[in-house]
C-alpha cells in the first residue's frame, strides 16, 4: 500500500532516481561476483568460438552470436565494477601497505577486462581470470582468511580462488 502510494506521487513529481554501492558502507565485500563475471566471459567465448566453427550460420545462430558477445561485453563491465566497488570502497591505507602490489594490479584488471572485451580471444578472457584470483587471494588475504583454489564445477571448468571458511 506504501509503496502504490509513493509510486502515484512519483508518477506526478518525477522524483530523481538514485542507487549507490556502499556509501553508507555495508561491509559486504567479496570478489567472487568478478570472478564468476570473468567465467561468464570465458564461457561466451568458448560458445561463440564453436558458432565460428561453422561453415555458414543459420538466422537463430547469427542472433545467438550477436546475444554472446553481449553477454561478454556486459559481462566485462561487471568485472571492472566489481573490482572498481571493492578498490575503491574496502581498500585502504593498511591494505595497501601489507599489498604495495593493489593499485598496480586493479589497474591491469581494468585494462585486461578492456583488451578481453575488445575481441573473441580466449586468451586474453584466462589472462583475466588470472588477474581477478590475484586480487581475490589478496582480498581474501587481508581479511584473514585462507585460500584454496579449485576447478569450478561448471562450465568453462577454470581455476578459481576460494575463501576457505572452514580454516
Amino acid at each position: 500500500m506504501l509503496y502504490n502510494a509513493f509510486a502515484r506521487l512519483d508518477e506526478v513529481f518525477s522524483f530523481n532516481k538514485v542507487s549507490a554501492h556502499c556509501d553508507i558502507p555495508c561491509k559486504i565485500y567479496d570478489p567472487i561476483s568478478a570472478q564468476l563475471a570473468v567465467l561468464t566471459m570465458i564461457r561466451m567465448v568458448d560458445l561463440l568460438e564453436e558458432l565460428q566453427a561453422k561453415s555458414e550460420l543459420s538466422a537463430n545462430e547469427q542472433a545467438q552470436f550477436g546475444r554472446l558477445v553481449a553477454q561478454k561485453e556486459e559481462h566485462g563491465l561487471k568485472v571492472k565494477e566489481e573490482i572498481r566497488v571493492i578498490w575503491g570502497d574496502y581498500i585502504k591505507q593498511p591494505q595497501l601497505d601489507a599489498y604495495p602490489q593493489l593499485h598496480e594490479l586493479s589497474h591491469s584488471i581494468m585494462l585486461a577486462a578492456s583488451k578481453a572485451k575488445q575481441n573473441i580471444d580466449k586468451g586474453a578472457c584466462l589472462e583475466l581470470l588470472d588477474k581477478v584470483n590475484q586480487f581475490a587471494d589478496i582480498f581474501w588475504q587481508s581479511k584473514g582468511v585462507a585460500t584454496f583454489q579449485a576447478t569450478c564445477p561448471y562450465p568453462p571448468a577454470q581455476q578459481i580462488v576460494y575463501p576457505d571458511l572452514k580454516a
